[in-house]
């Protein structure tokens, strides 16, 4: 009896010791990819979707009347638009700041407005003209009270709705951006985009 337990101890520490090392003996391995490349490891809101939202919904903002109308009322001038807040209104860490960078790219590189930086972007070139009318050479000093007012600000946010069980899991995502006249409140564009997965876990087969 005495060596039965003997022998099951060994066994239990044999078994755990089988474990340390085929734990240890996993390497991790890493690999560089495109940044480009369209990669879903767990369904929720990514790199991928930051960047397509961004860019599907600048393009169609851009492509609606409200630009031509502008144009046409201010003798061929772009119009300046200002990127303010997009609130994060899912349950999951979403890093508005991307996005909003995302934004940004997408309106500058279609050339067809101007782009304002955002309020803390402008403090800090404040604070550079400031020191510069104290410590730069007259002939390098920049002007003060020659900012580029905005004529639009874009706004909105991100929600999402999850529905799971058994496993299954369905994640939607709804961006809806506005477009606003400064001047007036007035809305001349509004637009939507919807993102819906479908998370399975694989069986596993013995």
């Amino acid at each position: 009896m005495k060596r039965r337990r003997i022998w099951g101890f060994v066994q239990v520490i044999f078994a755990m010791l089988l474990v340390m090392v085929m734990g240890c003996s996993q390497k991790k391995v890493v690999s560089r990819i495109d940044p480009s490349a369209t990669v879903d490891l767990s369904g929720r809101w990514n790199d991928t979707d930051s960047r397509l939202v961004a860019e599907e919904m600048v393009a169609d903002c851009l492509s609606h009347v409200w630009i031509t109308d502008h144009m046409a009322d201010k003798m061929g001038k772009k119009p300046s638009i200002i990127v303010g807040a997009v609130k994060n209104l899912t349950t999951e860490h979403i890093s508005v700041t991307t996005f909003l960078n995302d934004i940004e790219g997408a309106i500058i590189n279609s050339g067809k407005v101007r782009l304002v930086a955002s309020a803390k972007e402008r403090e800090s070139i404040r604070e550079e003209r400031l020191d510069q009318w104290e410590n730069a050479s007259p002939e390098t000093v920049k002007k003060l009270g020659v900012e580029l007012g905005a004529d639009y600000m874009l706004s909105g946010s991100v929600n999402s709705i999850m529905d799971e069980e058994d496993g299954e899991k369905i994640a939607f995502y709804q961006t809806d951006l506005t477009l606003l006249r400064i001047e007036t409140n007035e809305k001349v564009w509004m637009g939507q985009k919807k993102i819906k997965k479908y998370i399975a876990r694989k069986q596993y087969k013995p």
